[in-house]
């Protein structure tokens, strides 16, 4: 049984989708954000207190993108992944990994200084600073989405998985209506898959279960 160490709507949603999209079975382990400020007993798994945590046997996996990677190449009857030796594989691992390392960053900037520190330390210029920058961003992805689908191998990917989440985090942010029609349509269409559907009801489901809050905690006193 795999278990999956989750806080809601954080970088960890990518793996719960990919998990629902391949209908696997796992246990879905619930914590408080930051975890690592308060849920201190979750350092012995991810000695950094980031989510997300996969635990498969004797392996734990604490990248995003990279236990997405995972679970489609050990699941490929469901298509999540794409092969090596398909056209598409090289687009497949650049947006794989396109949507943590280039989109996802940003966004953290602007959760933090937006949102989680306190009222002194919150940083409008930086927020807008890195708002522009992750919107600059998503140009590559209006242009293959103004025209497909979804974004490489005709088909959903884990590569999805990983853009759509940054897509997602954007919307929490309040920066979804600045998108471009073809990435907003783009967006409309993952989450109206039911991968994506079933994902969303079992974070809430389970944060409700295990008494876990819905709402980030501030970082003050955290770091």
């Amino acid at each position: 049984m795999l278990t999956l160490y989750h806080c809601v709507s954080a970088r960890s949603f990518r793996p719960l989708w990919a998990l629902e999209e391949l209908g696997l079975p796992y246990q879905l382990k619930m914590l408080p954000f930051p975890p690592r400020a308060l849920a201190r007993e979750f350092l012995s798994v991810n000695p950094l207190g980031t989510v997300p945590a996969l635990i498969d046997g004797e392996l734990c996996m604490t990248e995003s993108a990279a236990i997405c990677q995972y679970l489609a190449a050990r699941n490929g009857n469901a298509r999540l992944d794409v092969a090596p030796d398909e056209p598409a594989y090289g687009a497949y691992l650049n947006w794989l990994h396109h949507g943590e390392a280039t989109l996802t960053f940003p966004q953290t900037l602007v959760l933090r200084y937006g949102r989680l520190e306190s009222p002194e330390r919150l940083q409008p210029q930086v927020v807008e600073d890195y708002s522009r920058w992750f919107l600059a961003r998503l140009r590559a992805v209006d242009a293959v989405v103004a025209n497909r689908e979804f974004l490489c191998a005709d088909r959903f990917t884990a590569a999805d998985i990983s853009v759509g989440y940054a897509l997602m985090l954007a919307d929490y942010l309040g920066m979804g209506d600045r998108f471009s029609e073809a990435v907003r349509g783009y967006w409309q269409r993952l989450q109206q898959r039911d991968g994506f559907l079933r994902a969303m009801q079992a974070q809430e489901k389970a944060a409700l279960a295990q008494g876990v809050p819905t709402i980030p905690a501030p970082l003050t006193g955290s770091r």
